[in-house]
């Protein structure tokens, strides 16, 4: 069974942020990963990405977008995990 990741993201702009990233993910995860995206209806500044229904980045609180190696290495880390929990 796939593992869910659920990114939330400003709708008044971010969508080709959320692309970038999904496909990075499923590039370093294939067929592994249910990821969808959501764009919010007016402008909030969100890029919130969720593995397995816990919160692990958000712009909102400070982490900007998943522009860095150090950024995406950490949802890579969490994904890992939680794909070993099973």
């Amino acid at each position: 069974m796939a593992l869910t990741v659920r990114v939330v993201y400003c709708g008044a702009g971010y969508k080709s942020k959320y692309l970038q990233l999904k496909k990075k993910l499923e590039d370093e995860f294939p067929g592994c990963l249910d990821i969808s995206g959501e764009g919010t209806p007016q402008a909030t500044g969100f890029f919130e990405v969720t593995v397995a229904g816990k919160l692990i980045h958000s712009k909102k609180k400070g982490d900007g977008y998943v522009d860095t190696e150090s950024k995406f290495l950490k949802l890579v880390a969490a994904i890992k995990a939680a794909l070993a929990q099973g």
